[in-house]
Order: C-alpha cells, then structure tokens, then sequence
C-alpha cells in the first residue's frame, strides 16, 4: 500500500500541473481581464468598480484623471482604451504583471504555488492566503458537517430501507426521499428563513454569520451552542438534496449484495441477518458510497455551498471564488483553484486508502494506477 500511496502522491504534481495550464491558458483569452476592468471603472462603464479600486490597493485612481484629460488617443489591445495615456496602460500592465510573456508569468505562478505563495488580491489590497484562511472556517464548517450529517443519517436509513424493501417503512421513508430530492436547496432555505429565521412566523435562528456579536464574552461551552444555532439552517438546507442521494444510494447498493449467491451461502452456514448483513454485505455494499465521497466532499466546500452562504449571508471559499471570478481577481480564482484541486486529489487517495480497511481483499499495489 505504501509504494501505492508513493505513486498516487507523484501523480498528484502533474495533475495540478495539468489543471493549472489549461485554466490559465483559458484565462488568457478571456474578454474582461482586470486591466479592462479597472478602464472600464475609470472611464464610467464599471458599476462599483471604483470603490473596489480605491480600497484594493491600485494607486491609479487619482492619476487616471489627468490620463483621460490628457487624450492619448492612441490605438489600444483594450476595449474601452481610447482616450487613454498608453503610458498609463503600460503602468496598468505592470501592476497586474501582464507586462511579462505568459510562459514567464505560468513558470512564476507555479514556482510561488508549490511554496503556497499566492501573491496579492488585484483589488483588495491584502495577501490572498490571508484571505482564504479568513473564510475558510465557514466552508470547512459547511462542507465537513454537512457530509458528516448527510451521512451519517443516509447509510443507517439506507440499511434499513433494503433490509425492510417494500414495508411501510420503506414506502413512507422513499416519499419523503424523493421529495427532498425534488425541493432545491436554495428553495428549502429561504423557506427555513420565513419559518424559523424572523420571516412571517417564528424568530428562533440568527440569519447571518458563523456566531454572535458577544463570542469573545461566552463561555466554551456557550460558544459551541452559538456555533451551531447559526449552522443549524445552513446546514439543514444543505444536507437536504445530499441526503436523499446517499440514502436512495445506499439502499440500492445494499439491495444488488443482498441478493448475490454469497448471502445465501452465508445464511445457509447458520449465520443471523446482523452478522450476515455488517460481516459479509456492509463492506461490498459501502465500497459505492465511499467512491461517491470525494465529489460530495468538494462540491460542498464549493458548488453544493454558493447559494447558501448567500443567502445565509456566509462568507466562505465558494463565495469568494465566484465573486473572484465575477470581478477578474485572478490570484484569487488561481489560489481557489488550487485549493480545490488539491483538496480533490487528496480526498480520493484516503477514498481509495479507505477501500482497503473496509474491504482488505483489496490491494492497489498489485493494479496499475
């Protein structure tokens, strides 16, 4: 297992590096890049972007006045350019380092990236792995409660909607499934608002925030209380869609090993249910649900996570990097990227480590990877 894991871990470098070449060759021919944005801002086409220049750390905004008045007139690779002193669009490219050829700023991007070092928010004057680590206690609380939630309730539900196929149980438990599943998360949440959250009826769960205005002042105790009244909505209209999957997931793989001629065999020894279903069944039937881990993992740290950290007004990864995006902060999109991809890869190689202690049978070492 170790040469395995050895392996994986190499493989892992030209991934990232696969990744990260194809983003930023795509990102070359994006219309919109951040100089663009900041003339845009600076000759009145930019909606907010000027507050976002004046409190991010572009010294141009006072200059840029004096440049539009000057009338260069020049021709310009920007849109929006003319009018323009090229000096002052030379200073811009300096700035965001798009004075260098793009081969040259990948080699840079890639050597600061394997130290971590991601450089400095375009427009918010702050060093960006500062502030990811700001926001990302919100994501890791979103994304490892909600999976820990979702299944920890589903495979227990699962189990027992296969064992119990075609009871009562089963029939009433599939309806409420299929109806969580067809409610969007987003939807659920802004019900849970209007219910619980000082909407129409009943003011019982904060509406922003991972914990309250006085957390310095509350015990430990207290602060674990507060932690998860604010969590409790989020994470309920998060868990909604992905528990129905894991349970409908679950129940179905449980019922393809139950099935199989190697139960029959095990009963026929004298075995009982329990002792067939956790020592024979459970580690063939889990082996699907652990493939699905990593994907639910990650799409809770981010795409499962968007929508409900803004309604939830939640300031976390998935937000930062959508907004990132929106705004042309490349740092911050290439330093989310990263994250994300890393975390990815990491989560599989313990999805795959995770295989061989459920089911030892199991051996990685003697497949190729």
């Amino acid at each position: 297992m170790g040469a395995y894991i050895l392996r994986r871990l190499l493989l892992m470098v030209p991934t990232i590096l696969g990744i990260m070449l194809l983003s930023f060759t795509v990102i070359q021919f994006a219309p919109g890049g951040p100089v663009e944005q900041v003339i845009a801002q600076l000759t009145g086409q930019g909606g907010d972007g000027t507050e976002r220049i004046s409190g991010g750390g572009s010294d141009f905004q006072d200059s840029s006045q004096t440049d539009i008045a000057s009338g260069g007139g020049g021709s310009s690779k920007y849109r929006g350019a003319q009018g323009l002193d090229q000096e002052f669009i030379d200073k811009l490219e300096k700035q965001f380092g798009f004075d260098k050829p793009a081969p040259e700023r990948f080699l840079k991007l890639i050597k600061d990236y394997a130290t971590f070092d991601f450089g400095e928010s375009y427009f918010r004057s702050v060093d960006v792995i500062d502030l990811i680590w700001e926001k990302l206690p919100v994501s890791i609380s979103l994304g490892l409660w909600m999976t820990l939630i979702s299944y920890g309730i589903s495979i227990p539900l699962g189990i027992r909607k296969a064992v119990q196929d075609g009871s009562k149980f089963d029939v009433w438990t599939s309806a409420i499934v299929t109806i969580a599943y067809a409610v969007p998360g987003f939807l659920f949440a802004i019900l849970l608002i209007v219910l619980f959250a000082g909407g129409s009826f009943f003011d019982l769960f904060p509406l922003r925030g991972l914990w309250s205005d006085n957390w310095d002042q509350l015990s430990w105790y207290e602060k674990i209380i507060d932690y998860f009244w604010h969590l409790a909505l989020p994470l309920t209209a998060l868990a909604l869609s992905a528990f129905a999957t894991t349970t409908l997931l679950t129940k179905n793989s449980f019922l393809d090993e139950i099935k199989k001629q190697y139960v029959t065999t095990a009963r026929a020894k004298g075995l009982n249910e329990r002792q067939v279903l956790y020592g024979h069944v459970f580690r063939n039937a889990m082996l699907i649900i652990i493939a699905g881990f990593p994907a639910a993992f990650i799409s809770a740290f981010f795409t499962g996570s968007l929508l409900i950290e803004q309604i939830f007004s939640l300031d976390g990864l998935g937000l930062l990097a959508y907004t990132s995006i929106l705004t042309r902060d490349y740092p911050v999109v290439f330093a989310t990227l990263y994250i994300f991809s890393l975390m990815g890869l990491v989560v599989s190689l313990i999805s795959d480590i995770t295989y061989t202690l459920i089911d030892p049978r199991i051996d990685f070492e003697r497949r190729d990877v």
